[in-house]
């Protein structure tokens, strides 16, 4: 490791001006309770895409402040990075992290709602901690010294069939645009294959959909592929029938190997939104098994995949998947954990169980005496090595509040969005460009809603839905999770938030190609538009209950992430090379002093690779 760069300096004054005027640093800061845009919010990529369109990088105000470390980006990549480098570092170090939000945690973000004199928490982004594959001891040994006991907390404080014992089930909203009439069938439970059986006797599959208004024939298409044992493809060996899987969407599978009708497709069309950001029709069959989904029973394929093949991967069917744990406000509370490490004045407490209702004091986050500084509304704008292929130093510009300033570390890490970084590096080779740019991210949208009451629910049976024509295509009462001093509602009389989550894809195109289109679309919709089609939306599918748009929605939260998921290796459009030749892994090459972490590092949109890319470029940074 080099000489640390003044560490225990002052900023000089440049930057104590700075961060006197930052909102950040205000008694009444705390974004968690802002509603309306959120996720990619104004403000927030404006500068970002002034580069993207030929801006050149303005030349900042040098603030005279020096770092061991700065870090690009304050998701839980970034700030796993920075507690990997203070743990790691022979001496500690300072470091600041930037990043361009008014909040940290990158998707893993905190909806807060103060509802009826309660504290209500919703997931922004970062659902939870869950992986097609085990966590790594890295990634576990991370959660452990954060005090996270994933597989203790789960059977402690989740509530899985708390909803089935109220008598609620899930179902389906068949809209009139798709399928001809407006329909809620309670009790077809079209995405049970993502939960454990409660014990709660079912309806048969078949009695249910005979409420649906489909025809005979979609009716029956879908409880084959559901409760079918047929093997599609006979004859074939367990590889071939993987290659043809691998090479085939699981539309296509459906429609051209199982031949279901037309509304039957329609039916299955949003299933993979949720997991992949795209519809069935861009997401190979072979995955689509691999993930647990419906139509493969009688195909006798074994976990295994066969990466050499490049049938990969066989996902929880191989692995067994990860322990699973839902916080109240999803993977926000690993990042609240982090940055209670590392800068302990934020909150008090020491568990995971206290952070989740603790109120963080945003006013310390960067303080000039703390050994780390964590500055929001900070979009890095120029990374660049000081000193050519000999640097020992990295300069690194970032603009804030329309002014650009500059800091100098010994080293960078860059746990942004990966394909920004070309931008703000343009030293780096060409082809580590080119597959940096390649790697583009799935958009979705995390819509929460805050309801004065959820009566009309429990007056129509049902606490989740699927509208797969709808605008957005699921729909969820908050689970309940209480955990700490945290209790979730449980009175229908009582407010409770409602999860909404829309995939904007474009069937027909490529997956990158649905990819930009639907990240277009999100960025030139304005909050009213989602609000309205919110509450018609709701209205619709619950007005037979009693909803009532006007009266009941106190709140909505949007959180638009033009780029949310990181891209994964899709066998319908990659080629099949080895493992050293993937954009991902040319793209996370260490340039100088700079290096490359996020789960986009690691072709895997999984909390677990955000924390296995930072350790590795922590180690890639601290060896050179």
């Amino acid at each position: 490791m080099a000489p640390l760069l003044g560490a225990g300096a002052r900023p000089a004054k440049a930057a104590e001006a700075a961060a006197a005027t930052a909102s950040q640093d205000g008694p009444d800061y705390y974004p968690p309770l802002l509603t309306g845009m959120r996720g990619s919010h104004p403000g927030s990529f404006e500068a970002a895409h002034a580069l993207r369109d030929g801006a050149q990088a303005p030349h900042g105000q040098d603030t005279g402040e020096s770092y061991d470390l700065v870090v690009v980006g304050a998701g839980i990549s970034g700030l796993a990075a920075a507690h990997f480098f203070r743990a790691r570092a022979s001496s500690g170090g300072r470091v600041l992290l930037l990043d361009n939000h008014d909040d940290f945690g990158g998707h893993a973000k905190r909806n807060e709602f103060n509802l009826g004199g309660r504290t209500e928490l919703m997931n922004g982004g970062t659902l939870e901690i869950d992986s097609p594959r085990p966590y790594s001891a890295i990634a576990s040994g991370l959660l452990r010294e954060l005090g996270i006991d994933v597989e203790a907390l789960s059977r402690k404080v989740e509530h899985h069939a708390f909803y089935d014992r109220l008598g609620l089930r899930r179902g389906v909203f068949f809209d009139a645009e798709t399928f001809g009439t407006d329909k809620l069938v309670v009790g077809l439970d079209a995405l049970s294959f993502w939960d454990g059986d409660s014990g709660v006797r079912r309806t048969p599959l078949r009695e249910v959909l005979n409420a649906a208004p489909l025809s005979a024939r979609a009716r029956e298409d879908i409880a084959r592929v559901t409760q079918g044992s047929r093997d599609y493809l006979p004859g074939s060996s367990d590889a071939q029938k993987k290659q043809r899987l691998a090479r085939m969407s699981y539309r296509d599978y459906l429609r051209d190997v199982v031949r279901v009708d037309e509304a039957a497709l329609k039916y299955f069309q949003a299933m993979t939104g949720g997991e992949w950001g795209v519809g069935i029709d861009a997401v190979s069959a072979l995955d689509c098994f691999g993930f647990g989904l419906p139509g493969f029973q009688g195909m006798k394929l074994s976990r295994q995949s066969i990466p050499a093949m490049g049938l990969t991967p066989a996902g929880y069917l191989e692995t067994g998947g990860s322990s699973t744990l839902h916080f109240p406000d999803g993977n926000a509370t690993i990042a609240r954990l982090l940055v209670r490490r590392l800068i302990p004045p934020v909150a008090p407490g020491t568990s995971a169980e206290d952070v989740v209702t603790t109120r963080f004091d945003y006013s310390q986050l960067d303080r000039p005496t703390s050994p780390v500084r964590l500055r929001l509304n900070s979009m890095a704008v120029r990374v660049r090595n000081i000193g050519g292929a000999g640097a020992r130093a990295v300069e690194v510009t970032y603009s804030r509040a329309g002014k650009a300033y500059t800091v100098r570390a010994t080293g960078c890490v860059l746990a942004c969005w990966n394909m920004m970084i070309p931008y703000l590096c343009p030293e780096l080779p060409a082809p580590q460009r080119a597959a940096l740019h390649s790697l583009v991210k799935a958009p979705l949208v995390y819509t929460s809603v805050a309801l004065r009451n959820w009566q009309a629910f429990k007056a129509l049976g049902v606490h989740r839905v699927y509208a797969p024509g709808s605008y957005h295509t699921t729909l969820r009462l908050n689970p309940r999770v209480d955990i700490g001093s945290y209790r979730s509602p449980v009175d229908p009389a009582q407010p409770i938030l409602l999860s909404m989550e829309r995939i904007p894809c474009k069937p027909g195109l490529t997956e990158f190609e649905q990819n930009k289109a639907g990240r277009a679309e999100l960025l030139a919709t304005p909050f009213a538009t989602f609000e309205r089609e919110i509450r018609e939306q709701l209205a619709r599918t619950f007005g037979a209950g009693g909803f009532d748009a006007a009266r009941d929605i106190g709140a909505i939260t949007v959180n638009r992430w033009p780029h949310g998921y990181a891209p994964e290796y899709n066998s319908l459009f990659d080629p099949v090379v080895p493992e050293a030749q993937r954009p991902h892994v040319i793209g996370r090459a260490p340039c100088g002093r700079i290096t490359i972490a996020n789960s986009d590092s690691g072709a895997a949109a999984y909390t677990d690779s955000a924390i296995d890319q930072a350790s590795r470029a922590v180690n890639e940074l601290l060896r050179a």
